[in-house]
């Protein structure tokens, strides 16, 4: 956009370090909505290191767009114990604007020791017991499949971690570790502690003391004008609603950004500014108007018809010759540069890095071609949508091979989700069970993902 758009009360510092702290969120209680948004930065560490001062945990990130901030809570191992045994982990969120957030957190039990079940208003809300690997395994994934490490989700409106255990071993002091974090924490910290690794039947590691967990947030809407207010809904990978959450999320209205919880907050942006915020093709000019854009057909300047009348007659013969040939050669070259910039702004790098971190992960999930996606979709046919979802539109396709696939098509990419994209990509490209669509693969060389 041509300016910056404003995220935090006016004269508020708008970043801690490195973390942005937008509105509701401040630095200091003269800048945030209420206590519970109040952001304490401290001199921890170079730079300086947020606090959500209600909850004295340190802040990692605060999203405006998924409505979660996410914090570090502190994990502790279990005492062994034969004997069923209560244990609350972490921080309540009880009397809090705050729940644990249900799409992005899962309870990880580490170890295979112990049966753990979740607890919510003194109800069964989820189970987790791993079995244990025989001697000699080495680990080749995160997965927390079940074999020395569980996990299972955690009910919505979640705002306590209240659990009952049990051991089956009580030789040692400690019988693994039971907490909630954010699921990329497997794909991203869980091997980074050799401690967790060395013994998976019991895992212990004394730097392990800390993991990120997703607190889902909610505050009213402050730009009635521009903003719009909605039950946040989460959706599956082929573009379906899997539930809408009981909390509010805010946003401009399409064609503006910005922060809708302030006053005013919501800007126009100018998509003319930036050739990748705006559809108009060659020749047509792009015109920014409040809320939207639209595209003129441009009329040539008498100097550039001098110059094409001149072109014209000078090069007639020679372009008679070679421009049929010279035509396919640079189509081929355009469309390849343009494959690899999309490719490249669609996080393919990092879906590549990201793969080749993980064993077999190049088998699972293949980089298919935007060519071979048309000729199944029979490019696109508006007869083959499946669905059109919050996040893109599914159209049923056959492979070559002859088998049916479905194919979503997402709507225009947002930079600021590559990364929450690739590490979707990269754990269901883990999963391979019946009841769980297979993803066979994905193509980034085209302008929106697929």
């Amino acid at each position: 956009m041509a300016f910056a758009v404003p995220l935090s009360k006016p004269n508020c510092p708008e970043k801690c370090g490195n973390v942005i702290i937008p509105y509701p969120f401040g630095i200091g209680q003269e800048c945030s909505a209420n206590p519970s948004f109040t952001i304490d930065c401290r001199n921890v560490t170079n730079p300086k290191t947020p606090f959500l001062s209600s909850l004295d945990l340190q802040v990692l990130e605060v999203s405006l767009r998924r409505g979660i901030v996410t914090v570090n809570q502190p994990v502790s191992p279990m005492n062994c114990s034969t004997q069923q045994k209560e244990l609350s982990l972490g921080k309540s969120l009880f009397r809090t604007p705050f729940i644990f957030s249900r799409f992005y957190n899962v309870l990880v039990v580490l170890g295979c020791k112990n049966v753990v079940t979740l607890l919510t208003n003194e109800t069964t809300a989820g189970v987790c017991m791993a079995v244990c690997r025989s001697s000699g395994y080495t680990p080749t994934d995160t997965s927390c499949n079940g074999v020395d490490c569980c996990k299972t989700n955690i009910p919505q409106l979640l705002q306590e971690q209240q659990i009952i255990y049990r051991s089956s071993d009580t030789n040692t002091r400690f019988c693994g570790y039971a907490f909630l974090v954010h699921e990329i924490w497997l794909l991203n910290d869980y091997k980074k502690y050799n401690g967790l690794q060395d013994n998976l039947s019991n895992p212990f590691d004394n730097k392990f003391v800390l993991a990120p967990v997703a607190l889902d947030w909610e505050f009213p809407l402050a730009d009635f004008e521009l903003g719009i207010c909605r039950n946040r809904p989460y959706y599956s990978s082929d573009g379906r609603i899997l539930y809408n959450s009981s909390t509010i999320l805010c946003r401009c209205k399409n064609g503006f950004d910005g922060n809708p919880y302030l006053k005013h907050g919501c800007q126009d942006i100018d998509e003319c500014s930036n050739s990748t915020l705006n559809f108009c093709s060659y020749g047509k000019t792009c015109i920014n108007n409040f809320g939207y854009y639209k595209c003129q057909k441009g009329k040539k300047s008498r100097v550039e018809m001098a110059f094409i009348a001149i072109g014209a007659g000078l090069g007639a013969l020679i372009l008679l010759v070679v421009a049929w040939r010279s035509y396919r050669v640079f189509r081929r070259i355009i469309k390849a540069n343009q494959k690899k910039k999309f490719f490249k702004r669609n996080g393919g790098l990092l879906l590549e890095q990201r793969l080749s971190s993980t064993q077999n992960g190049v088998e699972r999930t293949k980089l298919s071609s935007s060519k071979k996606l048309e000729q199944a979709t029979d490019h696109f046919n508006v007869n083959r949508i499946l669905g059109i979802g919050g996040q893109g539109t599914v159209y049923k396709g056959m492979l070559s091979d002859g088998r049916i696939v479905a194919v979503k098509k997402s709507q225009k990419v947002d930079e600021d989700d590559l990364e929450v994209f690739i590490n979707e990509v990269v754990i269901l490209s883990q999963i391979n069970h019946r009841n769980v669509v297979k993803l066979l693969g994905c193509c980034l060389e085209t302008e929106v993902s697929l």
